[in-house]
């Protein structure tokens, strides 16, 4: 018996695809080795490289494995390694390196390292002609919601981000994939899927004749009695009328939307090289809201992009204002090299930078308790998910994402409840 421990960076793609990993190594005899268990034979990063963050992130996590663990087998995964293969070779004490391809060969690639110890490198750096690569899951042990993955790869080529480069190039996984892997963890007791992707709203976009609208609609007729189905992400161009009247109708998608806006100013956003225009994205939203009243909107919000001017800035924190959303993810601009972004001139200055996202973190905070106190005392649905010993109550979260806790002397983990939302 051989034990493997795990530890995930970055997005819930991850999430999903360290997941997939573990449930392949378990069906070929390995064991996973939880926290207070010493014994760790294999140790697996899913690396990320989104920001320059998330790869210094991801660089002292593969250093402090080796150093934890000196006796394992050190597999190093993910968009860093993809990136920056030879980087990670350098590190001494890794073992395998993968990248965003392949990851289906890690029993094989295993089996060849226990039998050679001589490192392996196997990340390609053609990822503009990749083919969906299906990975697989049945349940996730830490969660009662369960990621799931139906698209890989981006065609957008924004121009500040890092992630076609890594991930390669657009592809929806088959529907018939994605149904049966809903009904599996439907059958295993999921009552939410959230379902996951590097351009998740996009699938379809290389599938004939078949939307993401059509997938969907296909998901609902093919779990009745799954209760919430909720989008990780989605863009503004992906939100059709058909998709607007299936938020309406629908009980089961989950009235809450994570949009990229990334700037609200116009001439940002072009410099951006985003698919949209400030007043297409707010005409939408305003749909949306006259059809679903109670619709929760979180967006993404890059801060400090090269060339903002304070105008550009506050031209951004009014849009953000005029739609009211709910919640707000905000993000220093990081220069990712190689994207056109990291040599524009204009560079803004990190003191400038840090200003302003603390500026825009408390107008999300003013936002999030203005969205909020409309709920105070009105029933909602929520999904109990974990047990908070600070308050001693159950929390768990409502369809447009309110955070609600209840008082209960059983366990209720898991349970799909009605509840009066309040505050806390």
């Amino acid at each position: 018996m051989k034990y493997y421990k795990t530890h995930t960076l970055g997005c819930k793609v991850n999430t999903y695809e360290t997941q997939a990993i573990k449930e392949l190594l378990n069906k070929n005899g390995y064991e996973e080795s939880l926290e207070d268990n010493p014994l760790c034979d294999v140790y697996i990063i899913n690396t990320c490289a989104v920001t320059s963050i998330g790869e210094q992130k991801s660089r002292q996590k593969i250093r402090s494995a080796i150093k934890k663990y000196p006796g394992s087998v050190i597999v190093v995964m993910g968009c860093y390694s993809q990136l920056h293969s030879e980087e990670v070779q350098e590190i001494e004490g890794t073992s395998i390196i993968i990248g965003t391809q392949d990851r289906k060969r890690i029993v094989e690639l295993l089996d060849e390292y226990f039998k050679n110890e001589e490192q392996i490198n196997i990340v390609s750096k053609n990822t503009r002609q990749r083919t969906y690569e299906c990975l697989d899951i049945s349940s996730y042990q830490e969660n009662t919601r369960a990621f799931l993955k139906i698209q890989d790869g981006c065609n957008n080529f924004c121009s500040y981000c890092i992630i076609p480069y890594t991930r390669g190039n657009f592809r929806s996984r088959p529907k018939e994939d994605v149904l049966n892997e809903v009904k599996r963890l439907v059958d295993n007791g999921f009552k939410e899927i959230v379902l996951t992707g590097i351009d998740t709203s996009s699938y379809g976009k290389d599938l004939e004749n078949y939307t993401f609208d059509d997938l969907l609609k296909d998901i609902l007729i093919t779990a009745p009695s799954l209760k919430r189905l909720r989008i990780s992400s989605i863009e503004e161009s992906c939100l059709s009328d058909e998709f607007i009247s299936l938020l309406q109708t629908s009980p089961v998608i989950a009235h809450h939307l994570h949009l990229p806006l990334q700037s609200g100013s116009k001439t940002v956003l072009e410099r951006m090289k985003r698919k949209y225009t400030k007043e297409e994205f707010y005409s939408t939203i305003k749909k949306i809201k006259e059809a679903v009243p109670d619709m929760a909107f979180a967006c993404d919000v890059i801060v400090g992009f090269p060339g903002e001017s304070e105008e550009e800035f506050n031209e951004t924190c009014e849009f953000i204002k005029k739609c009211g959303f709910a919640y707000l993810h905000v993000f220093p601009y990081s220069k990712r090299p190689g994207t056109p972004a990291s040599v524009m001139k204009d560079q803004v200055d990190p003191k400038i930078k840090k200003e302003r996202t603390s500026k825009l973190i408390a107008l999300g905070e003013e936002l999030k308790r203005n969205y909020e106190v409309q709920f105070e005392g009105k029933e909602v649905d929520v999904l109990i998910e974990t047990f908070d010993e600070k308050k001693q109550m159950y929390k768990g979260y409502s369809s447009n994402y309110l955070e609600v806790y209840v008082k209960s002397d059983i366990d209720i983990c898991g349970q799909y409840i009605r509840t009066i939302y309040h505050r806390y």
